[in-house]
């Protein structure tokens, strides 16, 4: 009897267990069937945002990132939830809307990272206005096939409702009580996968997302629409500066600059006061070309001579952010980092800098800018008011004839030439001055390549055959690749300096000047074409194989060490003398307005580099990212990890203070721009002297 009803029990418990599962099969088949709709969004908005973090990171990691897909999936659930307030048939335009929505911000960022490395902000968007003059540039270097993905998702979602309307999907009836609970389900869906997410944040995640440096951490951590939404909040941030964040940033800035060591003096200290200075600011130039030769003719015949007659920083990185030349314009000249969200030049123009050119003016240099470009560009000609140049020449001050434009405006020897006479002008009216000329041909696309001159970038070899004879074999090598036309371009702004050089010496402008070279900014190109420059095989026209003895790698650190741009401080009479050097110490274009200005007698009391000639054996280079770099190794805030610059490990406690250094500097920089908090330090000191 005990063995019948064991067994009609377990009978009635498989039965049971059956019926549970034909129901929640039939339960989800329902599910799907009367959500087509909602589903097929959802998985289109979350592919697209897995497929940007593969394009813009490709890694196992980036694909396989639960969090961010969670993240991702929180905030597509729970905006796709009030769809289901919508009657059936108005339903597609709410989802189609949103899938168009999304799949815009994916694209943009697609777009923005292959020009940036970053992710886009929408503090950025007051930039468009400068999208006209570089258009040509975004289509041919930066949009590239992989950006058009995203509009596949839009067009599934029409075709998937053209099928549901020939189905009479549309005519289901529902009352409004029915569309709120569903409504009301799927939104404490969302929640609740938005929850899972949070409990899964460790306190390095809330860390990095508070501050906002480091953007790819973020998005892989968190997902590109939770980026994209605390990126909102934090664009709007600095409009209520006024009332929120005030205390905080200032206290952190009088801790910082309480520590810091007062003026430091050296063998450099005032060697070039009272000389005049002129800046070049190198379009695009990096450093890595420098030397390099095709064929036996050298690239960059005046920048190898002024290396070995000069003063050469070869271990010099720029430090820009979405500013680009921008941004290097206002770390040079005033030591600062680029802000946070959006560009210094464009958000806070209307700010007190310490700036190189300020401290000159007070001491009697008439200061100045020449580029031949709209002067409202960047939005220069408010900014360089704050940052102290008395004197703009811009686009209008030049004759522009079609002829003599190459790529955005000006080609640059037209621009040499006819600021000659200006700079004679300025010269005999003033006992000192310092100005600053920006170079305009060497910018991406590097399309123009007729305009450059004849220089070929293949490889010619002479042969001899079996009978005696010779002939020329001409190998392709990097012509017809971007890195190829960059050369090329290169090439050619390297001549127009040289003639400018030899311009200003026949006038006599170089018996009383520091000549300052400087690149803004590396020229954003493929990774694959530098792999190809370092690991050409003429035999196939292709990339060695990574088991050749003579390939090279060439991944991304290589690539970002790869990034470095020429730093040259020359004067005619240098060469031979004690000041002729290399110097190898890594820099940051922080700290070249702290060792110039000690070579020029001034000092930036809230300068945030250092003159590299105190810190030599110490110095670190701290990026917009959270990614720094010292003599000892190069780190990644991102993948957390490091590459070792000198084969020795570092030690975990080295790691920690470095970025720790690192993440303190860029917010105390963020908050000196953003706060004016230089303004408001010397309303403290006047206030301070009246009262004594």
């Amino acid at each position: 009897m005990k063995r019948i009803k064991f067994k009609l029990n377990k009978l009635k418990d498989k039965i049971i267990y059956n019926i549970n599962k034909i129901m929640q099969e039939h339960l989800i088949r329902k599910y799907i069937k009367n959500n087509i709709l909602f589903i097929t969004y959802v998985i289109i908005c979350l592919v697209n945002s897995t497929l940007l973090r593969c394009f813009c990171i490709p890694t196992l990691s980036s694909f396989l990132s639960i969090k961010a897909i969670m993240g991702d999936l929180a905030v597509i659930i729970i905006v796709g939830a009030f769809g289901y307030l919508f009657k059936p048939k108005s339903r597609f335009t709410y989802y189609m809307s949103l899938t168009i929505f999304l799949s815009a911000i994916c694209m943009i960022n697609s777009i923005y990272y292959t020009f940036y490395s970053s992710f886009a902000s929408v503090s950025m968007l007051s930039l468009t206005q400068y999208v006209g003059a570089v258009g040509d540039a975004v289509v041919e270097n930066v949009i590239q096939l992989k950006d058009l993905v995203y509009v596949i998702g839009p067009i599934i979602l029409v075709v998937v409702n053209s099928k549901l309307k020939k189905q009479n999907y549309y005519k289901t009836i529902e009352v409004k009580s029915e569309r709120k609970k569903k409504m009301t389900k799927t939104l404490c869906s969302g929640i609740g996968v938005l929850v899972l997410f949070i409990v899964t944040m460790t306190s390095l995640d809330a860390s990095r997302f508070v501050s906002q440096w480091n953007k790819e951490y973020i998005v892989m951590r968190f997902g590109i629409y939770i980026y994209q939404s605390s990126d909102l909040i934090s664009s709007i941030q600095p409009k209520l500066n006024s009332m929120f964040g005030y205390d905080k940033a200032k206290k952190r800035f009088n801790d910082y600059f309480a520590d810091k060591d007062s003026v430091q003096t050296n063998e450099y200290t005032n060697i070039f006061k009272d000389k005049n200075v002129l800046v070049i600011h190198a379009e695009s130039m990096q450093q890595a070309i420098i030397g390099m030769e095709f064929n036996g003719e050298a690239v960059t015949p005046t920048l190898n001579k002024l290396v070995k007659e000069g003063m050469y920083f070869s271990n010099f990185y720029s430090q820009v952010s979405v500013g680009t030349s921008s941004d290097a314009e206002l770390t040079f000249s005033t030591s600062l980092m680029p802000t946070k969200s959006g560009t210094a030049f464009v958000s806070f123009p209307k700010r007190k800098y310490n700036s190189i050119q300020n401290l000159l003016s007070e001491a009697g240099y008439f200061t100045f800018s020449m580029h031949a470009n709209n002067a409202d560009f960047w939005n220069r000609r408010t900014m360089y008011q704050s940052l102290g140049y008395q004197k703009f020449y811009s686009k209008k001050d030049y004759e522009v004839k079609p002829e003599n434009i190459i790529g955005l405006g000006l080609s640059d020897i037209e621009f040499f030439n006819q600021s000659i006479p200006k700079l004679q002008k300025i010269d005999e009216e003033n006992e000192n001055w310092y100005g600053t000329m920006i170079m305009l041909t060497n910018h991406t696309p590097f399309s123009e390549t007729d305009k450059y001159g004849d220089f070929p970038v293949d490889i010619k070899e002479t042969i001899t055959n079996e009978d005696g004879t010779t002939e020329e074999v001409v190998y392709p090598y990097m012509e017809g690749t971007k890195l190829g036309n960059y050369i090329k371009s290169y090439h050619y702004a390297d001549g127009a300096l040289g003639m400018f050089i030899e311009q200003l010496d026949e006038a006599g402008l170089l018996d009383d000047t520091v000549l300052v070279i400087y690149g803004d900014h590396d020229a954003r190109l493929p990774k694959g074409d530098w792999n190809r420059l370092y690991n050409y095989d003429k035999e196939t026209d292709d990339i060695l194989d990574k088991d050749d003895p003579n390939y090279q790698q060439y991944g991304s650190y290589e690539y970002e060490l790869g990034r470095k741009v020429p730093f040259i401080i020359w004067t005619k009479d240098m060469a031979g003398t004690k000041y002729n050097q290399e110097i190898t110490e890594v820099m940051g274009m922080y700290d070249a307005m702290p060792t110039l200005g000690n070579m020029l007698g001034i000092y930036n009391e809230y300068q945030l580099g250092h003159d590299i000639f105190n810190v030599i054996g110490k110095n670190i280079v701290c990026f917009p990212n959270g990614n720094w770099v010292t003599n000892k190794a190069y780190y990644n805030s991102q993948k957390m990890e490091y590459l070792s610059l000198n084969g020795e490990a570092i030690s975990e406690e080295e790691l920690k203070e470095n970025s720790e250094y690192t993440n303190n500097l860029l917010d105390v920089s963020n908050d000196i721009i953003v706060f004016n908090l230089l303004e408001e330090e010397e309303k403290v000191m006047e206030e301070v002297k009246r009262g004594i």
